[in-house]
């Protein structure tokens, strides 16, 4: 803590803001001067560690929260969006966006928020069917996209609604093959919901509920982890509503359709902390030193829930190692995607081609491993696998994903599958976040100039890239 200096204006600020105290009430709480209050709210000042314990005393703060930069992901994002040639000569500098999102995070998502308007409207005004149609809300950001950002900002972790899955674990009781059964009971005792495991008419149907007859039938096809994870998402609705009403409230969507989206992926956070509640699961995470496939059988859950829970933990003053998680399709395209480390994942192109994800799908049934290095010098340790999910029989449908999961290489050793890695010796397969704002210059796999950096082309010369990146 001495020999770090840290700076925490808009935390401190949005603290005093939640409290409704005055810069000179939240002076005489902490024992310091107003000025000071002032200056550290304007990041003139670090925060010492007199004052740290003060604040974590006297507001019950995690002190981890406030040595963490919560704006590393505000950040990523600004620079990837700032790259557009859009901005000319006048995009600021680093240490401009770090000022900007330290200071004034709102102005950046306001920022991130009108640059996103204007890619939708510039692709839509190429596009014959947009220019044909001229719908009004062609720049307004998606539901689905208002809802990523909400996830993504509030780190995954949300923990009223985390620790309510927890009190009802413990009263579901020990984990063990008879938890599905055990859930359905308690639906019917505690909700008179009436819960079947039956063939759906259509294979693709996952669950449906007949609101006149309180039955909720789940496709009998599903694993059994998925199955528990329905009826768990459930029963969210059923008995969080209050608590879900709140959230969203907060949250000030800015459509009926991102609020809809948002309940049911709120819904199905409730499942998985449900699933693989937050004090039991972490105890066994550093048991069996995170282990998917042993955390995957001892919790009934399948790798993609394991890897997805093990992404949200970030309890205050109990927190896991922090993760990063991304679901691909066969097209490249991240469907899920987190990051609770300094890797953040590109908003606007696909993912770096060299990361190992790509290739689970042609070494299906295993779990790889690959050390990365992206350009900023941050090293992780990757692992990638891939299942398919099947709906109906020979003629049915079969969904093909790729999952990676990854920590920075300063977590290694507590994981299983670092306990050989030898950061002094060992290599690093360099890798971006995306080719669009990679500051890589002899990539062989870039598809495309990083954006804002000329090219020159030499037309006696021909390499893979037909290129030089000025």
């Amino acid at each position: 803590m001495a020999t770090r200096k840290i700076f925490a204006g808009a935390r401190l600020r949005a603290l005093r803001n939640q409290h409704r105290l005055t810069q000179a009430e939240l002076a005489a709480r902490l024992d310091i001067s107003a000025s000071y209050v002032n200056q550290i709210e304007s990041n003139q000042r670090p925060l010492t560690a007199s004052v740290m314990l003060a604040l974590a005393d006297g507001f019950n703060l995690d002190l981890s929260s406030l040595m963490t930069d919560g704006s590393d992901r505000l950040l990523a994002d600004l620079r990837e969006a700032m790259a557009d040639p859009l901005f000319g000569e006048s995009v600021p500098n680093l240490q401009e966006l770090k000022t900007v999102t330290a200071n004034a995070p709102d102005m950046a998502r306001a920022l991130l928020t009108l640059y996103e308007a204007y890619r939708k409207s510039n692709e839509r005004l190429t596009s014959v069917d947009a220019a044909l149609t001229r719908d009004p809300q062609s720049g307004m950001q998606t539901a689905y996209e208002e809802v990523r950002d909400f996830f993504h900002y509030a780190d995954n972790y949300i923990d009223p609604l985390d620790r309510a899955a927890e009190a009802l674990a413990t009263e579901l009781g020990e984990f063990g093959p008879d938890r599905l059964n055990r859930l359905i009971a308690y639906c019917q005792e505690a909700h008179d919901l009436r819960v079947v495991l039956t063939a759906p008419n259509r294979p693709e149907v996952i669950k449906e509920f007949d609101r006149a007859g309180r039955t909720l039938s789940i496709n009998t096809r599903l694993e059994p982890s998925s199955q528990f994870f329905q009826i768990a998402a459930h029963l969210a609705g059923m008995e969080q509503t209050t608590l879900l009403d709140q959230l969203l409230d907060a949250a000030s969507f800015k459509t009926a359709d991102a609020r809809a989206i948002a309940r049911m992926g709120l819904a199905n956070y409730f499942a998985g902390a449900l699933q693989m509640p937050y004090g039991a699961y972490l105890k066994a995470a550093e048991a069996h030193r995170y282990d998917i496939e042993e955390l995957g059988q001892l919790f009934g859950a399948s790798l993609e829930q394991v890897a997805h829970r093990l992404s949200t933990m970030q309890r205050p003053r109990e927190r896991g190692v922090p993760f990063f998680f991304a679901r691909v399709d066969a097209a490249g395209t991240i469907t899920k995607r987190h990051s609770a480390t300094a890797l953040q994942f590109a908003r606007f192109g696909g993912a770096c081609p060299l990361w190992n994800v790509h290739r689970a799908f042609e070494a299906h049934g295993q779990i790889i491993r690959q050390l990365a290095e992206t350009p900023d010098g941050n090293r992780y340790l990757c692992l990638a696998w891939s299942s398919e999910k099947r709906s109906g029989g020979y003629h049915g449908i079969t969904r093909r994903y790729a999952y990676a999961l990854g920590c920075e290489i300063s977590h290694a050793n507590r994981l299983v599958y670092g306990s050989d890695v030898d950061a002094a010796r060992d290599r690093f397969d360099p890798i971006g976040i995306s080719c669009r704002i990679c500051e890589r210059r002899s990539c062989p796999q870039r598809s495309v100039p990083p954006l804002g950096a000329g090219i020159s082309i030499d037309a006696d010369r021909r390499s893979i890239v037909p290129y030089q990146i000025g």
